[in-house]
């Protein structure tokens, strides 16, 4: 997909109305973004998902390369490609309509009120991975791991929910807490192969999706179908 094709996504004239694209919208928000009453910023690592979520809610794209710390191991550092979109009241209009981030679906307190897009789980699941979720292929078990890290104890207990209601049989492991002072849980192992190709499944109809993440859910999956019990 190119950044042509990101202006083509189809959205509701209500940012806030239940919708494939505001359910991917709003996970991103969720699980990589900050709101408040001047604006919306979200970040992420992959530049056509970032040209897709300007398409939905507008805003401006910035591109700057960082470094930071492991959520579950802080002595370990990675540099990588952040685009920041910054959505703020003169591009929406008093924020999306709204005079206060306290009436949207989420606000960074703690309220996340997600039920407009109970038809699409699958999307805000995924705007949800795509925020605040990793995908790791594990070579001392030959098998593919996803986790959701994220400061907020709160969301990672709604975003469980939403993993126990998908179609997909998927158990998740408790909360744990990181060493940088958040939370984190994990996807059962034997689940993710079923869980992962559900939550990209025909993800390419609707442009929804950040083309990076699912190259590396892909490769992950492949190296375990290959794992011969020789890799260290």
């Amino acid at each position: 997909m190119s950044d042509g094709d990101a202006l083509e996504i189809v959205v509701p004239s209500d940012p806030l109305a239940g919708h494939a694209a505001t359910a991917y919208f709003w996970g991103h928000v969720a699980g990589s973004g900050d709101v408040s009453d001047d604006g919306i910023e979200v970040v992420t690592n992959d530049e056509e998902s970032a040209q897709v979520l300007a398409a939905i809610a507008g805003g401006n794209v910035a591109h700057e390369t960082t470094t930071r710390e492991y959520a579950h191991d802080t002595s370990i550092t990675r540099t990588e490609d952040e685009y920041t979109l910054s959505i703020g009241e003169e591009d929406v209009g008093g924020l999306l309509g709204r005079t206060s981030a306290l009436s949207l679906p989420v606000d960074g307190r703690g309220n996340y009120r997600f039920g407009a897009f109970t038809s699409h789980e699958r999307e805000l699941l995924r705007g949800l991975l795509e925020g605040c979720g990793t995908i790791c292929f594990k070579s001392s078990s030959g098998t593919v791991g996803i986790s959701f890290v994220h400061d907020d104890r709160e969301l990672l207990e709604v975003t469980q929910e939403l993993i126990a209601d998908c179609p997909i049989d998927a158990p998740t492991g408790d909360l744990s807490a990181t060493s940088s002072g958040g939370y984190w849980f994990g996807v059962d192992d034997d689940a993710v192969p079923e869980f992962g190709t559900w939550l990209y499944e025909n993800c390419e109809e609707t442009g929804l999706f950040a083309p990076s993440r699912r190259r590396k859910l892909e490769r992950s999956l492949e190296q375990a179908s290959a794992y011969d019990g020789d890799e260290t």
